[in-house]
C-alpha cells in the first residue's frame, strides 16, 4: 500500500533552538519524533541547504524547508481479520485482543498479527510513527494476554498517546486495570509491589526482579477481589499498572509467591499445585492454556478533544469459565 508524497513545509525560525524543536513548534500537527528522522534522512534545508545533524542550532529568521520522501511500501502485508472493536474514529481505534493475537510482527511472527489487521482495515491513515513493524501501536500485550488496547491512527494521536502512556497514570489521565488469577493468595488484601524489572542474567528471554543498575523501575499495585479454597488455592487479582514495563505483572506476582495459574514461563514451578484443583478446574485451566490475566480496563483523554474515554472489558470465555469451575468446586473463603 503506498500513497503520494505529503506537500513540502516551509516556515521562518521564530527563536533560537535546535532544528526538531523548531520544525515541531512550526508545526505541531507533526510529532517531534518524525521530524526528527526527516532531519537525519536528509529531507530537511536551513536557509536552502541541507542539514542532518538533529541537534542542529538555527536562529530567528533562518528559512526551514521539509521534503516528505514517498512513502514506502509497509513491511507488514494488510490481512483482512475480524477485530472485536470496541472503539473507533479518525483518531484512533479500540480493540478488544484475543488471547492468542501477536501484537506486531517479529521473529517467528511475521504475519497473522494485530498489525497486519489493523494496516487492512485502515488503510493510509494508520500511523508510521514507532517502526514499520509497530505503525500506530502505542502499547502492547503479550500473545497470550487478552484485552483493550489502542492505536493511533495518525501522528498527532500517537504523539498524545504515547506521552499519556510515558505517564503511567501518574497525571491522572492513563488508566489500566488487570484481572489476574494467581496460585495462593498474597497476605494483604491489597497491595504495592515494588520492585525494579530487567532482563533474566539466566535466560534473557525472560525478566526478573533485578538490582541491576540497568533495570527499570516497575510499581503494581493489586486487590485481591475473590479467594477460591480454605485455604486459598488461588485467587482472583485486580492489578493496576503504575509503569508500565514487559511482563510486568506476572513478574511482580511470582515475585511475591503468587504467580498466575497457566504461566509456564513464571510459574513452572507451581505446576504441581494443579493437583489440588478439582477435576473441573484442573480441565479450564487446560483449556485456558494461557496465563490467566486479562487487560479488564482503559481509560484515557481523546488525544484530540481532551475527553476522557473509558472501556471495561469483561473476562473473555475462557477465563470466565476457569473462574466458574474454581468457585464452583471449591468453598470461598
Amino acid at each position: 500500500m503506498t500513497s503520494g508524497p505529503n506537500p513540502p513545509l516551509s516556515a521562518i525560525v521564530a527563536e533560537a533552538t535546535r532544528l526538531d524543536r523548531a520544525l515541531a513548534l512550526a508545526f505541531p500537527e507533526v510529532s517531534r519524533s518524525r521530524f526528527q528522522v526527516l532531519i537525519a534522512d536528509g529531507h530537511v534545508s536551513v536557509d536552502g541547504q541541507p542539514v542532518t545533524e538533529i541537534r542542529h542550532k538555527v536562529k530567528p529568521g533562518a528559512s526551514l524547508r521539509v521534503e516528505f520522501p514517498e512513502a514506502a511500501e509497509p513491511e507488514p502485508k494488510p490481512e483482512v481479520m475480524d477485530l472485536h472493536i470496541v472503539y473507533e474514529d479518525k483518531d484512533l481505534i479500540v480493540i478488544d485482543k484475543p488471547a492468542g493475537l501477536v501484537v506486531h510482527p517479529g521473529a517467528g511472527n511475521e504475519t497473522g498479527t494485530l498489525v497486519n489487521a489493523l494496516i487492512a482495515h485502515c488503510g493510509d491513515s494508520l500511523s508510521g510513527i514507532g517502526g514499520v513493524k509497530r505503525p500506530g501501536i502505542v502499547h502492547r500485550l503479550d500473545k497470550d494476554t487478552s484485552g483493550l488496547l489502542v492505536v493511533a491512527k495518525n501522528d498527532a494521536a500517537h504523539q498524545a498517546l504515547s506521552e499519556q502512556f510515558a505517564a503511567h497514570g501518574r497525571d491522572g489521565r492513563l488508566q489500566r486495570a488487570y484481572l489476574a488469577v494467581v496460585w495462593g493468595a498474597p497476605e494483604r488484601r491489597q497491595g504495592t509491589i515494588h520492585a525494579a524489572i530487567d532482563r533474566s542474567n539466566a535466560n534473557r528471554k525472560k525478566m526478573a526482579v533485578s538490582r541491576s543498575a540497568q533495570a527499570r523501575d516497575a510499581v503494581t499495585h493489586y486487590e485481591i477481589l475473590k479467594t477460591f479454597g480454605n485455604p486459598p488455592v488461588a485467587s482472583l487479582v485486580r492489578c493496576i499498572l503504575e509503569t508500565g514495563r514487559t511482563h510486568q505483572i506476572r513478574v511482580h506476582m511470582a515475585h511475591i509467591g503468587h504467580p498466575l495459574l497457566g504461566d509456564k514461563t513464571y510459574g513452572s514451578g507451581f505446576r504441581a499445585s494443579e493437583r489440588t484443583l478439582s477435576e473441573s478446574a484442573r480441565d479450564a485451566l487446560k483449556t485456558l492454556n494461557r496465563q490467566a490475566l486479562h487487560a479488564t480496563t482503559l481509560g484515557f483523554e481523546h488525544p484530540r478533544t481532551g475527553k476522557p474515554l473509558h472501556f471495561d472489558s469483561p473476562a473473555p470465555d475462557d477465563l470466565a469459565s476457569l473462574l466458574a469451575a474454581l468457585e464452583g468446586s471449591n468453598t470461598l473463603s
